[in-house]
């Protein structure tokens, strides 16, 4: 589910530390599974190794601190280097990810040459690392597999990767990662990858069930939880508002503990992996992380903590019996609403609190895609103290979200959030600000703030290849699009959020931008194609505040294509980049790398 974790991941870890430590290259740690006479076990230099792991995105000392021995990645990119390194200063193992692209990005597992890349940027990736201590297994992708996992080229690709990773590196498992156990995912990987180890599952709300349900599928391979940790976004009824309510911090600590001792239970589990150590926009700004925004640590903290060690930590986190407000749910514009906060300490440290009004999010159900932190009204706050806040509503209408941050002033803390409508018409709000220069896509787009995921036309036609190697113009990779028909039309929108077309909240406030610039080059020259910025009008309701396209003769040379925006209005800019090709009598290549707005 998490697709887009892999930036956050690794953001900290800078690009100049990509060289080869010498000094790990001669002591590789490896890893074996072993079959017991009730289940499975993972065998670690000759020691049993269970994992108690977490999706990572904050302090590796902080994490060795709780007694979790394990991370996960979801990619591997020039910052692993560093990860790996640390990781083993502290004693900590590392499931190491090799990302697959996926359909619903423009991924076509019936594409030789992306097929042909992804193979030869997984090993190039086994090769540099697999000799790493700190590794402990690979992740050969990451809900890759879609809805219900019927498409047999998808699990023919990962078993070929399986496969060759195994010869190429015989002392560390293989594994494959997918959304769930339904449909016939389970059943796809038992038939045809029989060089994949373990079977890594992301659960939420599914989670205290996934060994019961794992067995009646017949399920027989060893299996890891990847991700798991409150109930879903996804898996939560909408109120009288139509929005949904997070569970407090110690509901979801609940549920974390009931998932763990699930897995634990059983013993073809080997761990498992909770999500998330760090924080993540996602429906809301706290719904999934174990660490606040601010980095202070959750009551899910204390909870792992004491799972995976058998202590309690010394000093617990704050909590938060309840946040209410006086009044419907559905208010005025403009309307002063009366906020009540109950939080306690339980060594009665001195609390603080903050409070935030922000915009609603765009979408409850991103499937991990990047979302962008809605808008903050600061200034709508009127008054505010440790246990209650009037805070005037905006004078437009839609939903919104308050929130409450605590604070124990020891690395603790707590949030809780509750929505509301305000009634009457909405009125055009710039989206989130972004710095500049903003980049929609530059070496690749795992993480980018669009998504690939606008097909138009003859959409069939049409792949993607965010990772090609064929002499880039910025950094290691460019992008590399095909149009197999020689008749025709066909394009590609760069969406925010992915898959929308103007329904939705989303885009970015590029305000400030005075050019719109990217490199472009065809494969044997004279392709000519459209390329633009905004596509969505104002019959939409969320539309491009502005629409630019201009239409290049290519050349099989790299050129530098630039857009005059010094009177574009770019408070909302949903649809971040686009290209449309008529056929032009033959199939046709071309290019195109480091697209920003400066």
């Amino acid at each position: 589910m998490k697709l887009i974790l892999i930036a956050l991941l690794f953001v900290v870890y800078p690009f100049s530390l990509i060289q080869v430590d010498a000094s790990w290259a001669q002591q590789p740690t490896s890893a074996q599974l072993v079959k017991t006479d009730t289940g499975w076990s993972l065998v670690r230099d000759g020691k049993p190794y269970y994992i108690n792991g977490v999706g990572c995105d904050g302090s590796l000392g902080d994490l060795a601190k709780t007694g979790a021995n394990s991370v996960r990645t979801w990619d591997t990119k020039d910052f692993t280097q560093k990860l790996l390194d640390d990781c083993h200063a502290q004693g900590i193992s590392v499931s190491m990810g090799i990302w697959l692209g996926h359909e619903r990005h423009g991924t076509n597992y019936q594409n030789f040459d992306e097929m042909a890349e992804q193979i030869d940027s997984a090993m190039k990736t086994v090769r540099r690392f697999k000799d790493h201590p700190a590794v402990l297994l690979w992740g050969v992708g990451n809900e890759m597999e879609g809805g219900e996992g019927s498409n047999p080229a998808i699990w023919s690709h990962i078993e070929h990767i399986a496969s060759l990773i195994k010869k190429e590196d015989p002392n560390h498992p293989v594994m494959t990662v997918i959304a769930e156990i339904g449909g016939r995912k389970v059943e796809g990987i038992h038939k045809f990858c029989p060089s994949v180890d373990i079977i890594g599952i992301n659960s939420y709300g599914g989670a205290p069930s996934v060994s019961k349900r794992y067995s009646e599928l017949n399920g027989t391979k060893p299996y890891i939880i990847t991700e798991y940790g409150p109930v879903g976004t996804w898996e939560v009824p909408k109120n009288s508002i139509g929005a949904i309510e997070e569970p407090l911090i110690q509901e979801k600590a609940k549920h974390y503990a009931q998932s763990y001792k699930a897995f634990k239970a059983d013993a073809s589990c080997l761990g498992s992996y909770a999500f998330l150590w760090g924080h993540k926009q996602e429906a809301t700004a706290t719904w999934f992380g174990m660490l606040l925004p601010s980095n202070n640590r959750t009551a899910i903290v204390d909870t792992m903590t004491e799972l995976w060690t058998g202590e309690k930590p010394a000093n617990l986190c704050p909590e938060i019996k309840s946040l209410t407000f006086e009044g419907s749910n559905s208010v005025k514009q403009n309307q002063l609403v009366r906020f009540k906060l109950d939080a306690f300490d339980p060594e009665t440290d001195p609390l603080h609190v903050k409070w935030v009004l922000s915009a609603e999010s765009s979408s409850y159900v991103t499937g991990g895609d990047v979302q962008a932190a809605p808008e903050e009204f600061k200034e709508q706050i009127v008054s505010a103290d440790k246990t209650s806040a009037e805070i005037k509503m905006p004078e437009s209408g839609g939903m919104y979200r308050v929130y409450a941050y605590v604070d124990d002033g020891k690395g603790g803390g707590a949030a809780a959030n509750i929505p509301i409508h305000v009634e009457g018409n909405v009125k055009m709000r710039p989206a989130q600000k972004s710095d500049l220069p903003f980049v929609v896509y530059e070496d690749t787009f795992d993480n980018a703030p669009y998504a690939a995921s606008g097909f138009m036309g003859s959409a069939e036609a049409i792949s993607l290849d965010p990772r090609c190697a064929d002499n880039p113009k910025t950094g290691t990779h460019c992008l590399k699009i095909s149009y197999k028909r020689e008749d025709a039309w066909g394009g590609v929108v760069w969406q925010s959020p992915a898959n929308d077309w103007g329904d939705l909240d989303g885009g970015y406030n590029i305000s400030g931008a005075k050019t719109f610039k990217f490199w472009a080059r065809g494969d044997k020259g004279n392709e000519t194609i459209k390329f633009g910025v905004g596509l969505l009008g104002r019959d939409k309701k969320y539309f491009d505040t502005t629409q630019k396209e201009v239409v290049i003769t290519l050349t099989d040379q790299w050129q530098q294509i630039t857009v005059d925006l010094k009177d574009a209005d770019l408070r909302r800019i949903k649809t971040g980049f686009f290209f449309s090709v008529e056929g032009q009598g033959q199939p046709l290549e071309f290019f195109v790398d480091g697209i920003r707005f400066e």
